[in-house]
């Protein structure tokens, strides 16, 4: 039984329930509407996006937004509590979830109603499938952990910061605070206000429980590998694109 108290509620064992949904309606005044758990609009969240679409916001990020908002709702559904009542014990619990659970393996909407054994792909051996969260030995880019990334984390708790702040700015519901609020220890005032343009800037105001994300390593590509879009004009002899000592091509224009 997960217990409900602020110090003491233990997340080892929660489940985040699949419940709501967020919606493309493919309406250019409305583009993405955030479902409960009984398909009506979740209206804090609409009010919120109509500001970001006055803001000149793509519909792109509303998507984006809407993930991180749907995710923080589904949290709230499962304690019973309502968004305008969260505190920062809630937030803090919620942020500490995302760093240690592992994220919720999800069924794909078109094999849900498959029987089993039925309309699913031959999964790959063990020895196959590369280790979640190792890099690729081509690129250098790594797969996909079982764990959030530290840069969702980062951007769920943006999300979430700013829309709070918007609504404790209108005034919205029975909101008395922030549940994400800027770290205590940093400086009053606005961020770099006294900045020497000889230093680098420093990080200032960030959110008390947003995560540190590491630099991203480039991607890199063995000398010895052809890249894609070579061995494509080598081989339709197309495009901007030659590789050295190709012959020549009828009606290619020598340089």
């Amino acid at each position: 039984m997960l217990d409900h108290s602020g110090p003491g509620r233990d997340l080892r064992n929660f489940a985040l329930p699949e419940s709501g949904q967020l919606l493309a309606t493919g309406d250019v005044w409305e583009p993405y509407r955030l479902l409960d758990r009984h398909g009506l609009r979740v209206e804090p969240v609409a009010v919120y996006f109509k500001d970001l679409l006055a803001a000149d916001t793509p519909a792109t990020t509303l998507r984006s937004y809407g993930n991180d908002l749907l995710r923080w709702w589904r949290f709230l559904w499962a304690l019973d509590i309502e968004w305008d009542r969260a505190v920062r014990e809630d937030a803090r619990d919620f942020m500490l979830w995302m760093q240690l659970a592992d994220k919720p393996v999800r069924v794909h909407w078109r094999r849900r109603n498959a029987p089993a054994g039925e309309g699913r792909p031959a999964l790959k051996a063990a020895t196959e499938a590369p280790v979640p969260g190792s890099p690729n030995p081509v690129t250098g880019k790594p797969t996909i952990g079982k764990k959030y990334a530290a840069s969702t984390r980062a951007h769920c708790e943006m999300v979430l910061r700013t829309f709070y702040d918007f609504h404790l700015a209108s005034n919205s519901g029975s909101l008395l605070v922030n549940p994400f609020p800027l770290d205590r220890s940093r400086r009053r005032g606005r961020a770099n206000a006294h900045h020497n343009p000889m230093e680098d800037f420093k990080a200032q105001r960030t959110g008390r429980y947003r995560p540190r994300v590491p630099e991203r390593i480039p991607r890199r590509v063995p000398d010895d590998s052809t890249p894609r879009s070579s061995r494509g004009c080598a081989r339709t002899g197309t495009g901007p694109c030659w590789p050295p000592g190709s012959p020549p091509v009828p009606g290619r224009r020598s340089s």
